[in-house]
């Protein structure tokens, strides 16, 4: 699944609650099929697609 620039605009994006103040974060947006993940700093470069499973994982493993 890919999504153009524009198409992304529209979603709701959600910073890392473990983001610093120094912009070295990222954001995800859910989409259908799953996640897009970004680098905050570097939003012109894109993003990451995802799906359900593999993001559900993810987190999991990263609240380990």
């Amino acid at each position: 699944m890919s999504m153009k620039a524009d198409a992304t605009a529209e979603l709701a994006w959600h910073k890392s609650t473990f983001s610093n103040n120094a912009g070295d974060c990222v954001e995800s947006a859910a989409t259908e099929h799953g996640a897009l993940i970004r680098d905050t700093k570097a939003r012109e470069h894109g993003h990451l697609t995802i799906d359900a499973t593999s993001w559900t994982r993810l987190v999991a493993a990263l609240k380990n």
